[in-house]
């Protein structure tokens, strides 16, 4: 059963962190740094077979593309004030599938699945193309870490308010998140959570007139983006 959605003007408020964003950049980046020091100093010690050098390397550009993903959100967000963000109709079952895509690797290699749950009637959403897809990367990496082994993630886009607007949320099946997420040190049930995803998100979500949230389940949790329909559907 669901538990009660949370304040997406609270909830999700990651832009008032406690914590300098360097300090918390350096604690998001400190994780896949020291699992691929741990996979190299692996093959370095000569005592892997040719095909287990092959799964870590494999491993180690999976884990590198992810740090990657992470720095190059963190020098967007610091241009966001200056830049100028198209909106456009996108179909956002469309991109669900280019993010399952590119996260669909990492997911193997980790021993865990993502599926995007197909629906019957189009969607069209006024999105950033590339911020959307920025923020579903985010919830996708954030859900890997926490899904359990034996549930997929399920990714999901849906029409609500009289088809005013478009939700696209990522589910995980995993630790419940606690109340109060206002706090980067209130995600103790979910101890690799800095907060950093948080506010990289509310940046994204904010620079495309858009918002975020998160709903609270027994097992794991949605987070979400919240987009205006296109007008185009409207029509149709």
């Amino acid at each position: 059963m669901e538990g009660a959605k949370t304040n997406r003007s609270g909830a999700m408020g990651g832009a008032s962190m406690n914590v300098p964003l360097f300090v918390t950049a350096a604690h998001e980046l400190k994780s896949p740094l020291a699992l691929m020091r741990q996979l190299s100093l692996a093959i370095e010690s000569g005592d892997c077979s040719p095909a287990e050098i092959a799964r870590i390397s494999h491993q180690i550009t999976l884990t590198s593309e992810r740090a990657l993903r992470l720095t190059t959100d963190l020098t967007r967000t610091s241009r966001l004030e200056d830049s100028l963000f198209t909106l456009e109709p996108i179909n956002p079952m469309s991109l669900c599938e280019e993010v399952i895509e590119e996260v669909r690797p990492l997911y193997w290699a980790k021993g865990r699945s993502i599926r995007l749950e197909k629906r019957a009637r189009p969607l069209l959403a006024l999105a950033n193309k590339d911020l959307l897809r920025r923020i579903l990367l985010n919830f996708a990496d954030n859900a890997l870490h926490y899904s359990a082994e034996d549930s997929p993630v399920i990714i999901s886009a849906k029409a609500f308010g009289s088809g005013e607007h478009v939700r696209v949320g990522v589910r995980d099946y995993g630790p419940s998140l606690p109340t109060d997420l206002s706090s980067a040190h209130s995600l103790h049930s979910r101890p690799e959570s800095s907060g950093l995803g948080v506010f990289i998100v509310n940046q994204f979500a904010q620079a495309m007139q858009s918002s975020v949230g998160t709903i609270r389940h027994r097992d794991g949790a949605t987070f979400y983006v919240d987009l205006s329909a296109s007008t185009q559907m409207r029509l149709l």
